[in-house]
């Protein structure tokens, strides 16, 4: 059985360059299944390709092969599981709307497979401190005792080295970021455990989620 990996890849943005890496990655047996462009800048781009290849296949190879390509650069790599679709946003919002029960549970299980990271918990304030109030089956099981940052008014990018970061986070190299859910004071916190770090389009994807799913949940 083949197995998938899930590549993010800094590429050149011009014509020709997305044909070669393809190409490339075919030399070695992959075959690119899917393709998120995550983001454009100045002369460049940054892609997330889904590629399978056979079972006994190193993933060395792959990054190799990538970056035989000149100014290629391969982010991270990592196996993937997820369902391969185009609407996933879309898709979430839907089961969380026709959801009656456990709407903020559906929310945070869907949202790794949507955003591609690790996990994902939604934190609210008490008297005591931020606190979790659901998290996704694939949250660690250590939890943030404060959360100095909220209440958050915009989506950001975490500090991974904040002091109120549990250790094993650290130790994991968990890249974070958090949208606002609404004006509710909750907030919806992603993990990406080895990263790559968060980039400004994927802040903003968090963003407009976590408001729509705000304006759904009412």
């Amino acid at each position: 059985m083949r197995v998938s990996y899930l590549l993010r890849v800094q590429l050149p943005d011009r014509p020709g360059s997305l044909g070669a890496l393809a190409l490339a990655l075919g030399t070695v047996g992959a075959d690119i299944l899917s393709l998120d462009v995550v983001e454009r800048g100045a002369g460049f781009a940054v892609d997330d390709l889904v590629v399978e290849v056979a079972p006994n296949a190193l993933p060395d190879t792959l990054i190799t092969a990538a970056e035989g390509i000149p100014d290629v650069h391969v982010d991270s790599i990592r196996p993937y599981s997820g369902l391969l679709d185009t609407h996933r946003e879309l898709e979430l919002i839907d089961q969380v709307a026709g959801a009656r029960d456990d709407r903020l549970q559906i929310l945070v299980d869907g949202i790794p497979r949507v955003l591609r990271v690790g996990w994902s918990t939604i934190l609210d304030s008490g008297p005591q401190g931020a606190y979790r109030v659901v998290g996704s089956q694939s949250a660690p099981q250590t939890q943030a005792s404060s959360a100095p940052w909220m209440p958050l008014d915009k989506p950001t990018v975490l500090d991974p080295d904040g002091d109120w970061v549990p250790q094993i986070w650290r130790d994991m190299d968990t890249k974070l970021a958090a949208a606002p859910l609404g004006n509710t004071g909750k907030v919806l916190m992603l993990g990406r455990p080895g990263g790559p770090g968060f980039r400004p389009s994927e802040v903003a994807r968090l963003g407009y989620l976590a408001g729509i799913v705000a304006t759904v949940l009412g």
